[in-house]
Parts: C-alpha cells; sequence; structure tokens
C-alpha cells in the first residue's frame, strides 16, 4: 500500500471517524446545553416574592456597580452607542427606513444578551474581586458559556422574527410603496389612519415580544453565569420569577424600555450610561429574586 492509500484508508471507514467525532461534539454540545447541575430549575419555594423595593435596590446597586468601575464599563458600553447610531444610518435607506423604530426597539429584546459582560463584572465585584473592562470578557470562561450562547440565538430569532412581523405591519397598513424620505414617513404615521393603524398594531406586537424576553431571559442570562442548570432549566426558573412577580417584573421592564430610551437622547449617546446602570442592576435582581 502506497502512502496515499494509507492517507486516505477507506472511505468506509474515514466516515466512521468523522461520523464519530461529529456524533461526540454534538453530545458535548448538548451536555453544555443541559448543564453539568442536576437539581434542575429553582423551586418555587426559594424564589423569592419581590416588591418595588427590590426593583428600587437593585437600581441603587447598579449605579453603587457603575460608580466603582465607571471608567471601564463607560468605555465598554460606549459600543452601544456606536451600534445604535449605525443601526439609523443603516436605516435611513428607504427600504430600510420602515424598520427604523423597530431597529431601535430591539434593544429591549436583545438587552439581556448585551448586558452579559456587566452581570460578570457586578457577579466580580459581589465576590470581592478588583474589576475592570477586561473582566467583562471572562464571561467566556464561564462553564455555561456554550449554554449562554445558545440562549443568545433565541434572544437574536426573536429579534429576527420581530422585524418580519414589523415588515409586514408595514406592508399591510401603510405599504407596500416605501416612503421617499424619513419626514415624509414620519409624517404619515402622525397624520394619516394608516399610520396611526400601523402604530398602534406595532406596539401592541412589539410589546408581546418584549413581554416574552422578559419573561425568559430576565433571570435565565445571569442565573446560567452564576449556575450551569442548562437552558431548559434557566428559561423555566425565569419563568417561574415571572409568574410568582408578574407585577413587579412588568414594573421592572417599563423601567428598562423607560431608561433606554431616555438613553437615546441625545444622539443615542445616553446609552453608554444607561445601559450599564440597567446591566450591573439587572443582576442585583437576579440576587434579589433568587437568594442563595
Amino acid at each position: 500500500m502506497d502512502s496515499t492509500d494509507r492517507t486516505i484508508g477507506n472511505p468506509a471507514s474515514w466516515l466512521g471517524r468523522r461520523l464519530f467525532s461529529g456524533s461526540a461534539y454534538l453530545s458535548a454540545t448538548a451536555a453544555e446545553i443541559g448543564g453539568s447541575d442536576a437539581s434542575g430549575p429553582v423551586a418555587h419555594e426559594d424564589i423569592a416574592t419581590l416588591t418595588i423595593n427590590d426593583l428600587r435596590a437593585a437600581l441603587r446597586a447598579g449605579w453603587e456597580d457603575l460608580m466603582a468601575s465607571r471608567a471601564d464599563a463607560l468605555v465598554l458600553c460606549l459600543l452601544y452607542p456606536i451600534l445604535g447610531m449605525a443601526l439609523v444610518f443603516t436605516a435611513m435607506t428607504q427600504s430600510l427606513m420602515p424598520l427604523l423604530f423597530p431597529l431601535m426597539s430591539g434593544f429591549v429584546l436583545i438587552g439581556p444578551l448585551a448586558a452579559l459582560g456587566l452581570y460578570e463584572m457586578s457577579r466580580q465585584r459581589e465576590a470581592g474581586r478588583p474589576i475592570n473592562w477586561t473582566s467583562a470578557f471572562d464571561v467566556m470562561a464561564a462553564p455555561a458559556f456554550g449554554a449562554i450562547l445558545v440562549l443568545g440565538l433565541y434572544l437574536a430569532a426573536i429579534m429576527v422574527v420581530w422585524l418580519l412581523a414589523a415588515r409586514l405591519i408595514f406592508e399591510s397598513t401603510m405599504g407596500p410603496e416605501l416612503p421617499a424620505s424619513l419626514w415624509m414617513f414620519l409624517g404619515n404615521v402622525a397624520t394619516t389612519p394608516e399610520g396611526w393603524t400601523m402604530a398602534i398594531v406595532g406596539i401592541a406586537i412589539g410589546a408581546a415580544f418584549a413581554v416574552l424576553v422578559l419573561a425568559t431571559a430576565v433571570i435565565s442570562f445571569p442565573l446560567l453565569l452564576d449556575r450551569n442548570i442548562g437552558v431548559p432549566n434557566a428559561i423555566v426558573t425565569s419563568l417561574r420569577v415571572f409568574f410568582k412577580n408578574p407585577g413587579v417584573i412588568l414594573a421592572w421592564g417599563g423601567i428598562v424600555a423607560g431608561l433606554l430610551v431616555l438613553g437615546t437622547i441625545p444622539a443615542l449617546v445616553g446609552l453608554a450610561v444607561t445601559l450599564p446602570i440597567l446591566g450591573h442592576a439587572s443582576w442585583h435582581l437576579y440576587r434579589r429574586a433568587i437568594p442563595r
């Protein structure tokens, strides 16, 4: 047998090795998604009953975390205004103009993922460790990082579905012709029955997407960072927290949305301040919802 035969080998054996390595990779991925902690989702009795005072305390603790690492957190979060402005300029093209508001409101949908590094900074500060902006990247060393990425793909999928829904709403009300300019589009939204219909329906459906993300992700991301219990258990736990404290969690969603709106003024620069506060505060809300 020559060297070529020895290198290539039998096609069946080559295919078998590839299938074995592929199945091993899939098994490792599935195990990571499922988590190494076999305790399952957090039990109902281990979930705290939250009040508005808990939201105030979480925001206050988030502010303290920001003040403890303000330069690092602000530098880290400068990316978000830059990304937001890039989205605005992209949406100014005629074909994407109707998606300007859905793109901007999408910050609410991907917020739990965007704040992941801030959760890690708060976690390390809570543990008494010194932190800087590089601490945010320590999240990649988390045992549940693969599961966190899967949960991030879930949020990305919701974002895509929301944008498709927003486009369909526009085409069903004001379309299919695209507006000639941004000012014409805004004028039609504000002064025509079709524009009012699009705004009302869009806000209602967007709110439904936001509640879905709030219920499934408000606790699951920091929980996975803290405990490697797997994606299904993290989502179930987040839903349990939501259904045990629906009013408080919805109020938290309103606070998040309000601060993100304020953060867009002026020219999205405020996001560099509001996002780190919300990110740090979300970690402390998780700690209050699921005490150790």
